[in-house]
């Protein structure tokens, strides 16, 4: 009787110790399973395989493209344009994202942004990179270029690369040019067409010393303004007026605000097309060709684009009741470039001489050509 009681007793002690036993087995099986499905790759020294279609979305590049203007205008459209084109080329590698309005970044901050690497593309007007090389001012004398001929040619030519090979420095590429077209003047006071006509007025200027002292020669008042404030400043009755291309002036709805446009055709506004350097090196060198490409196909495209979209909304401008416009006659225009005549020797030394030369060649070549 002692035998068989002390057998169970045994029994019933070495029961908690298998019952552990048992536990520990099954949790050191589970975490075997565990190491050997869960974390196969890093544990496995064989290959590791790739779904084609994922492996692209995984190394999927992303380009932030800031800039301040509206989706319908010359640049915004292109900016969309060039997104698209950019996906199929590189079949989704890399995706453009389209930031516009200034919704990241103002005007003055997009360069120092992009120099810093917060964004990797910007496409600023041509004043604001006269503040970091001031032979970008060249673009900005008043009536440089005289024909849409005479745009492209500065683009493609031997002044475009000029002044992109300045900005390799400043640790930016330059892309292409892209034009919005040619700038004309409002105004809230009166019908601007004669200099003598700005004397006394306030009139917005971009960020370029050279386009306030252009104004300023014949008895304006001048304030660089970025340019989402400009529609506040000239209906708050701070500004009198400003210059801007038609594709700007509808799309920002200044014709609300203003009373008079002269169509003059003095200057041109259009954008350099940029990318932070650092972050285009690191590229690889099949997805620079497919970016080129889609940018080539771009500025083909939005080039031709701006000159349509500006003739078309000058005609809905014409339709607006309460906005006086004027076209400057031949004799008018000839005054104005006359008298803007001193800025051209008066900035020679700050622009280079040889960037005045190429302008001055292709006043020369396209005279005959003037924008009507």
């Amino acid at each position: 009787m002692r035998s068989t009681l002390s057998s169970s007793a045994e029994r019933q002690a070495c029961a908690p110790v298998k019952s552990f036993l048992g536990i520990a087995v099954i949790v050191v099986l589970g975490l075997t399973a565990a190491a050997v499905i869960g974390f196969y790759p890093v544990l496995s020294q064989a290959p590791t395989v790739y779904d084609d279609e994922q492996e692209g979305f995984d190394q999927q590049i992303v380009i932030k493209f800031s800039h301040v203007v509206a989706e319908n205008t010359p640049k915004g459209l292109a900016a969309q344009q060039f997104a698209r084109l950019v996906d199929e080329r590189t079949q989704g590698r890399v995706k453009v994202e389209v930031y516009p309005n200034g919704v990241l970044y103002s005007e003055p901050d997009e360069i120092e942004v992009l120099k810093q690497g917060n964004v990797q593309m910007i496409a600023p007007s041509f004043p604001n990179l006269s503040k970091l090389q001031p032979a970008w001012m060249v673009l900005d004398l008043p009536f440089a270029f005289l024909s849409h001929e005479a745009v492209r040619e500065a683009f493609d030519g031997k002044l475009g690369r000029m002044l992109f090979n300045q900005l390799q420095q400043e640790d930016m590429v330059g892309l292409a040019y892209w034009g919005n077209g040619f700038k004309q003047m409002t105004n809230s006071g009166r019908p601007i067409l004669r200099p003598s006509d700005l004397r006394g007025q306030h009139i917005r200027t971009m960020r370029s010393d050279l386009l306030e002292r252009a104004f300023q020669m014949f008895g304006a008042q001048t304030t660089q303004m970025p340019f989402n404030q400009v529609y506040r400043g000239l209906e708050s009755g701070m500004l009198d007026g400003e210059e801007n291309s038609i594709s700007n002036i509808y799309s920002k709805k200044f014709f609300q605000v203003q009373k008079y446009l002269t169509i003059s055709n003095h200057g041109y506004l259009g954008y350099a097309v940029l990318m932070n350097r650092t972050f285009w090196n690191k590229l690889p060198t099949d997805i620079q060709a497919q970016i080129r490409d889609a940018m080539k196909e771009t500025t083909q495209w939005a080039n031709v684009n701006a000159i349509r979209l500006n003739d078309r909304q000058l005609e809905e401008i014409r339709q607006i009741p309460d906005l006086e416009i004027h076209t400057l006659t031949d004799a008018q225009r000839a005054e104005w470039m006359q008298a803007w005549e001193p800025l051209y020797r008066e900035y020679e030394s700050v622009v280079g001489r040889q960037y005045i030369d190429e302008i001055r060649a292709l006043q020369h070549k396209y005279a005959g050509s003037l924008v009507p």
